[in-house]
C-alpha cells in the first residue's frame, strides 16, 4: 500500500520555487495551504499561482490568510477546494479541519476578523471534525496563544487565546499554523503537535503522514536539511 502522506505550506505570498526543491512532491497525497497565498492579489493572481502549484502535484486544498482578498476565496469555492471552517476526510479514518483568515493585526489586512469569530470558527470546526474521525490534522493560519509558534522577534506572544482553547479541548493529533513568519517551530498543547514551517519563500514546509498509530508530523526545508 502507497503511503499517504500530506505537503503542508503556509505564507506563500506568491512565492512557489521552492516546490521544485521538495522530494517526491509529485507523490504527495496532496498539498494543503495554511492561508497568505498572495499579496492582496486578485482573481488573476490566484489562478496563475494554482496552475504552477498544479504543475508540482494536483491534489491541491487551500484557504486564505489575512494578505488574501475575498477574490482568492471565491476562486478556492469555485474549485471546490477550500478548507475554511471546513472538514474534509482525507483518508480513511483522518480528518482535515481548516480555518483561515487571522485575528486583527496592526496593518488592517483584507481578511481579518475580531477575537471572537475566530475562536468560534476554530471550536465548531474541531468540534465537527473530531467527532467525524479518529486522526484530525487541523490546519489553521492564526497561530495558538503562548507558543513557539506565535512569537514576534521580541518574544511576545501574538497568537489567538481561542485557538489554543479548542486544541486544549478536542487535541487534534497535528496542528499546522503560520502567520507569524519568525516563529517557525513545534511546540505540544497536551497531546497536540503545533507546528509552524515558517513562510514558504523560505523553503520551510511540514511533512504529514499516516501511520498504524495514527498522524506524525515533521518540519522540513526545501533543498536541505531543516
Amino acid at each position: 500500500m502507497q503511503e499517504q502522506w500530506w505537503l503542508v505550506v503556509g505564507d506563500v505570498h506568491e512565492r512557489v520555487e521552492a516546490l521544485a526543491k521538495i522530494p517526491e512532491r509529485e507523490r504527495a497525497t496532496g498539498i494543503i495551504i495554511s492561508g497568505d497565498l498572495t499579496n492582496v492579489g486578485g482573481k488573476e493572481t490566484i489562478v496563475r499561482l494554482l496552475a504552477v502549484i498544479a504543475q508540482h502535484n494536483p491534489r491541491v486544498l487551500a484557504q486564505i490568510g489575512n494578505m488574501d482578498t475575498t477574490q482568492v476565496e471565491t476562486v478556492l469555492d469555485e474549485r471546490g477546494i477550500n478548507i475554511h471552517r471546513q472538514v474534509r476526510e482525507l483518508a480513511s479514518g483522518v480528518g482535515l479541519a481548516g480555518v483561515g483568515w487571522s485575528t486583527p493585526t496592526p496593518f488592517s489586512t483584507p481578511s481579518e476578523v475580531d477575537e471572537a469569530s475566530m475562536a468560534a470558527w476554530a471550536e465548531t470546526t474541531l468540534a465537527a471534525a473530531t467527532a467525524a474521525f479518529a486522526h484530525v490534522l487541523f490546519v489553521v493560519h492564526t497561530p495558538p496563544w503562548n507558543t513557539v509558534t506565535d512569537r514576534l522577534g521580541s518574544g511576545v506572544s501574538v497568537g489567538s487565546p481561542g485557538v489554543r482553547a479548542a486544541i486544549e479541548r478536542y487535541q487534534p493529533e497535528i496542528v499546522v499554523t503560520g502567520h507569524i513568519h519568525e516563529a517557525r517551530g513545534e511546540d505540544w498543547i497536551g497531546k497536540s503537535h503545533v507546528l509552524n514551517p515558517g513562510p514558504f519563500g523560505q523553503g520551510g514546509y511540514v511533512r504529514v503522514w499516516l501511520t498504524p498509530d495514527g498522524l506524525r508530523a515533521r518540519l522540513e526545508q526545501a533543498g536541505g536539511p531543516a
